[in-house]
């Protein structure tokens, strides 16, 4: 995961400030709880944006041990980039900040995570747990962690979601096989992608409206394809991550289905020079009928 670290904290600094003394929003430190280093070890949090962490934490686990193995099960999930400001709302449950009080998440920043994460979880066939109910968590006018990402409702673009279904990209077989998967899927298109940025937690993928060519349009309007796959590469990080391979632009050729108000990529092939199968296959899919539309 990347490091998120110094916005949302020297926020949570600023707002210590402003509230001064404990009220009745901050919870009061018990005896037994101590400050330990965050551990190497503790890939969730290591590096977070601070060093101490408070033991037991805000979901009760007692030794450095426990919470490794069990915030270690959450790896999987920010891997598949569901939300940029899940690092730190485990994180803060997790390894609550060393400060004289215990800070908790805010709900909205619950909600927030739960609202694009637990689909994900569900995917896999994991319930959002009853340990982290958002009701649990203070209201925003109380003394919290707030989210640090843009508020989703009043950006132009939605917050970007993972998939269920995993999308790598295909090697380039044969040239029959490819014309199948063309023929098999609603539309089939060319497009160049290009890498917005490298620094935040969710790759931000823009498409290149001068390089879209369009192979197959189905129930698609030709003139809607580029804003539909621009919805897709806003709505899909992993997909989209897994295509591009760390690379800052490439063009391929990608196919899919269309499902309801949105695209689905089901097979994206990279259009290189040496996947000569590919090239015939584009050459060939002009004339090319596919099984359906034969006789």
């Amino acid at each position: 995961p990347s490091r998120a670290g110094g916005p949302w904290l020297l926020g949570l600094m600023v707002q210590l400030l402003i509230w001064g003394s404990p009220g009745a929003q901050a919870s009061y430190l018990r005896r037994s709880s101590s400050c330990m280093p965050i551990p190497h070890r503790m890939a969730l949090c290591y590096d977070i944006g601070y060093s101490e962490m408070r033991i037991p934490n805000l979901l009760e686990h007692e030794t450095m041990t426990e919470v490794i193995q069990q915030s270690s099960s959450w790896l999987p999930l920010l891997a598949r980039e569901c939300h940029p400001d899940a690092r730190i709302f485990l994180c803060s449950l997790f390894a609550p900040i060393c400060l004289d009080r215990l800070i908790y998440p805010c709900r909205s920043l619950c909600e927030a995570v739960k609202r694009s994460c637990a689909p994900v979880m569900a995917c896999y066939g994991y319930p959002w747990p009853e340990i982290l109910n958002c009701n649990k968590f203070p209201a925003d006018h109380e003394l919290c962690i707030a989210a640090v990402s843009v508020d989703e409702n009043a950006s132009s673009r939605r917050m970007p979601r993972a998939s269920c279904k995993d999308c790598e990209l295909e090697e380039a077989s044969t040239a029959r096989e490819i014309l199948e998967s063309l023929c098999a899927n609603d539309f089939a298109v060319k497009i160049r992608i290009l890498r917005k940025n490298t620094t935040t937690t969710i790759s931000d993928f823009d498409l290149d409206p001068s390089r879209v060519e369009v192979l197959k349009h189905g129930p698609l309007l030709r003139t809607e394809i580029p804003s539909r796959l621009q919805q897709w590469l806003d709505i899909d990080a992993t997909c989209a991550h897994n295509i591009m391979r760390g690379t800052h632009a490439g063009v391929f050729v990608v196919s899919g289905e269309v499902q309801s108000d949105k695209v689905v990529v089901n097979k994206a092939y990279a259009w290189q020079k040496r996947n000569r199968n590919l090239h015939q296959a584009v050459r060939r899919w002009k004339h090319h009928r596919c099984p359906e539309q034969a006789g």
